[in-house]
């Protein structure tokens, strides 16, 4: 469902002014829901456009964003078949605008009913033209810690005690590496469109060249399913089952929790956004938590180094 546009008229209608596809025609437009670094509006011109404009915070650097890969990136998930084709780019105004998909957005419980679907499209989207840009959790993570300790954020009190943990997946990870893939990195089922037909895959913000095993590890992680979800997945989308591969998976959603974690702690500080992010971050930071103390996590790491 779309929310009525809320906020000052004006200055989304002098937003929208400001972009060249858009200026000069009678427009309807809609806020529509979600989005923790930015707004989306879905916008139909008397020109016949139907589109999604996407005002972005200019304070997202410090997450790791780019937005000129973000467009880049766009144009070649389009490409391959699964984004949105990309109608505009004003970087002056931190616009972003792509075409209206029509489609049902997915939520969590859908990711578990659906994987041969996702898992073809995640494939169509990695065999497509390459990613401006590295997206790596392991060097995101620690950028993220030298920001929350530089500027004083706050992190949950014994958050370093289980950093030797995550460096223990980053070593077993460093074995053998998976050849890298463009890959979208941030998973969560909104992001995700079904129009009966196809499943399309929307919003770009930290997408980049990675290993495929994060992507589906982060997918299971975000939506909040089990291994055994995350092995069918897995065996969905490498078309056999590998329990190497599958534990991989698994340790990337633990680090990508982990480091997730610091996200939110970076909003918390910074975004004018009312959300509770401090919950947000706990909930992954809980079951990253949970994972490392498991008594079969070093087990996991062993796989992944002898693969």
């Amino acid at each position: 469902m779309e929310a009525e546009r809320r906020g000052p008229v004006n200055d989304v209608e002098q937003l929208l002014d400001g972009i060249p596809s858009l200026a000069g025609q009678e427009r309807h437009v809609t806020l529509l829901p979600g989005g923790l670094t930015n707004r989306n509006y879905r916008v139909r011109t008397s020109a016949g456009l139907d589109v999604v404009v996407r005002h972005s915070s200019p304070q997202t650097g410090l997450l790791g964003v780019d937005r000129a890969a973000e467009h880049a990136n766009s144009v070649a998930a389009a490409a391959a078949g699964v984004g949105a084709p990309v109608i505009d780019y004003v970087p002056a105004l931190n616009v972003l605008v792509v075409q209206f998909l029509p489609g049902r957005t997915y939520a969590d419980d859908d990711v578990a009913r659906n994987l041969p679907r996702l898992a073809a499209a995640l494939r169509r989207l990695h065999a497509g033209p390459p990613f401006r840009g590295r997206f790596d959790m392991v060097e995101l993570q620690r950028s993220y810690l030298a920001i929350c300790t530089e500027r004083g954020f706050d992190i949950p009190s014994d958050y370093l005690q289980w950093a030797p943990y995550a460096a223990r997946i980053a070593a077993a990870f460093r074995v053998s590496p998976e050849p890298l893939v463009p890959c979208h990195n941030d998973l969560l089922a909104a992001n995700f469109l079904d129009d009966g037909g196809d499943v399309r895959i929307i919003d770009y913000e930290y997408s980049g060249m990675n290993e495929p095993s994060f992507e589906l590890g982060n997918l299971i992680a975000e939506a909040q399913l089990g291994r055994s979800v995350l092995a069918d997945l897995c065996t969905a989308y490498y078309g056999r089952r590998d329990d190497a591969l599958i534990a991989r998976a698994e340790l990337w959603g633990v680090l990508a929790r982990y480091g997730w974690t610091l996200w939110g702690m970076i909003q918390r500080a910074t975004s004018s956004i009312e959300f509770d992010f401090w919950e947000w971050s706990m909930v992954k930071y809980d079951a990253a938590r949970a994972a490392f103390a498991d008594p079969g996590f070093e087990a996991l790491c062993e796989q992944v180094a002898n693969r």
